[in-house]
């Protein structure tokens, strides 16, 4: 545990990682940022069949799996089983994501395990929840973005239901876990006792739905696509000035007015069409086309620096290369330098909160596949003849 400051906030804590893909790694990554020791437990080389995230060297599983520890343990025989056993009860928190009757079948399930450690926090993420007529089907994000309604919602009204760009289901389900796995921790000082916590990709979704959500449950209303543009509140979208597209957002009736001036349209204030917001709403197109004429005649700097100065919030739509050029994008300086033994320098991208005398760090790249399972099991009391043993049968 040594790559851990001490004075990280999650240092005293040890994470068993059984999880694979996304939203379980994503779970732990958040715990490891932190300074937990996060030891992610793996199939032997032999047995791995395909790796996910494109391959242990690729840049996405080196995101994800940043600052944890490797052990290899073969989970088909009894005596893998056992060890992970071990490591187990002397660990914090356990993290899995595999289908909900794996667990049992394997004696690896929450009851099991909380007679020898009563203090661990279990945390399993599956794609529909852990009992239901869908808990035994398997999840994928994009599944999970069209049964929670997202897709619903998104691209064109006059096209197909459209995904989002990310996979938004699988990272709110992982940032989902680990905020429950804080909250048991925190509770446990109180109780002195653990507890298992679960959550899905289908209930992430529905959480993030927000607003939409309670516009059925209360207004009794279904959203529909809106594509570029706000459902309820108009003009805020996407618009075209003269030299490209840029969003702007404009809330309120005061913030209307400014913007109809700087636009040198006064009249729309007034205009019975436009002087309200639900007659926005339905005179959408119409507003949308006078908007797009008048910021036809200048340039996007021009009218970003002008709506700005008059309190309407508006911004240029930047591909990945232009957001991480953006002066304000660097001086919050989420970009960190990390150094893999295999690969040289890296930069990834940290965390999004900054904690003023506890902040995340990234200390270690991600680590090859079994990197750490002897110095793993030779913290856990393993001795170097048992490490040779159980290397000899095919336990990692």
């Amino acid at each position: 545990m040594s790559h851990i400051p001490a004075s990280s906030a999650l240092a005293r804590f040890r994470v068993i990682d059984l999880t694979q893909v996304r939203a379980g790694p994503t779970a732990c990554r958040q715990l490891a940022d932190w300074g937990a020791d996060v030891v992610q437990v793996q199939m032997p080389d032999h047995m791995r069949g395909d790796d996910t995230l494109g391959g242990q060297d690729g840049s996405d599983y080196q995101y994800t799996h940043r600052n944890k520890r490797s052990i290899t343990l073969n989970l088909k025989e009894p005596e893998g089983i056992s060890v992970l056993k071990q490591l187990i009860a002397k660990a914090d928190v356990v993290v899995e994501n595999f289908r909900p009757d794996v667990k049992f079948r394997l004696g690896i399930d929450y009851e099991s395990l909380k007679a020898s450690n009563p203090g661990l926090v279990y945390a399993s993420i599956s794609g529909f929840g852990q009992t239901g007529p869908l808990a035994q089907r398997p999840g994928f994000d994009q599944i999970a973005q069209g049964m929670g309604g997202l897709m619903s919602v998104t691209g064109d009204p006059t096209g197909a239901p459209m995904r989002v760009g990310i996979p938004i289901a699988d990272l709110c389900a992982g940032i989902f876990a680990a905020q429950g796995i804080l909250v048991a921790l925190l509770e446990r000082e109180k109780s002195g006792q653990g507890q298992w916590l679960h959550t899905s990709l289908l209930e992430s979704m529905l959480y993030m739905m927000d607003f939409q959500t309670s516009r059925w449950l209360i207004d009794g209303e279904v959203a529909t696509q809106a594509g570029n543009f706000h459902p309820t509140s108009i003009p805020t979208g996407v618009y075209k000035a003269r030299d490209g597209y840029m969003n702007i957002a404009v809330f309120g009736s005061k913030i209307w007015e400014r913007f109809c001036d700087i636009l040198g349209a006064p009249e729309w204030v007034t205009d019975a069409r436009f002087m309200d917001k639900p007659g926005r709403s339905v005179n959408r197109d119409a507003l949308n086309s006078d908007i797009n004429q008048r910021l036809a005649k200048q340039d996007r700097a021009y009218w970003i620096e002008r709506l700005n100065a008059g309190g309407v919030a508006c911004g240029v739509i930047n591909n990945m290369r232009e957001a991480l050029e953006e002066p304000q994008i660097q001086h919050l300086k989420m970009v960190k330098d990390v150094v893999s033994n295999r690969m040289g320098a890296q930069k990834m991208m940290g965390q999004p909160v900054q904690l003023e005398r506890t902040p995340s760090t990234i200390a270690r790249s991600a680590p090859k596949r079994g990197e750490h399972t002897v110095e793993i099991l030779e913290e856990f009391g393993y001795s170097a003849d048992d490490v040779a043993r159980l290397k000899a049968t095919g336990v990692f």
